[in-house]
């Protein structure tokens, strides 16, 4: 594991590892889950008339497999919005990428943005989940989930959460971040071009925020 990843210990639940890249490996699990990369955006945009490079769907799948090579793990959970919207030839991209992992067994919680056509997720190279997946002590969704076990966190996507901080000179900035909150880990979005949505933090919450390739924990 590369020395910028923040490892973090909770009671009953075991290690966190918080990569810089906005992903979450579970070392129980050998588990990366990655959350909100909407693929595809790129081409959505392109179709609208504002000029996105596909190149930057291969950085973010470069992240990926650097991912998968540091951390050695076995599986990779996306929660949810894998794609975005429409079938676009980014899709047959994804498809070829994870060929290139014999070893990795790809699993996709689906989210609000996954409605490609039903013979795309046939694909044997993916473990489809309709619905929120239990992962030992974790349950993994993609939506925050209101009514859940309290005997599990609920790791989750779909907001894609950010904290804003104030300098000395009234400067503001927004970062992406996990936020925890009562019993719910809420994972930053991996793609770009999607936006960050403030979220309020109190005492009782925990911040682990994405700033110069490192993660740093704020209140």
């Amino acid at each position: 594991m590369q020395d910028n990843t923040l490892k973090v210990v909770m009671e009953e639940f075991g290690e966190f590892h918080f990569l810089p890249q906005r992903a979450l490996f579970l070392p129980e699990h050998e588990a990366l889950l990655i959350a909100d990369p909407h693929f595809g955006k790129a081409g959505h945009f392109r179709k609208a008339g504002i000029p996105i490079s596909e190149l930057l769907h291969d950085e973010d799948l470069d992240r990926i497999a650097k991912m998968i090579a540091n951390t050695q793990t076995k599986s990779v959970y996306f929660l949810g919005d894998l794609f975005h919207s429409d079938l676009n030839e980014s899709w047959w991209v994804i498809e070829a990428f994870i060929d290139q992992f014999s070893e990795t067994n790809f699993h996709l919680i689906k989210g609000n943005h996954d409605i490609l056509p039903p013979a795309c997720y046939q694909s044997v190279k993916w473990e489809i989940h309709e619905e929120p997946l239990t992962l030992g002590g974790y349950l993994l969704s993609h939506e925050p989930l209101e009514d859940f076990s309290k005997d599990k966190i609920n790791i989750c996507g779909h907001i894609h959460p950010g904290i804003s901080l104030r300098g000395k000179g009234r400067q503001k900035v927004t970062l992406p971040c996990f936020f925890y909150s009562e019993r719910r880990l809420i994972m930053p979005a991996f793609g770009r071009f999607t936006g960050l949505v403030a979220m309020p933090c109190t005492k009782s919450d925990q911040a682990y925020v994405i700033a110069d390739e490192k993660v740093i924990r704020v209140n």
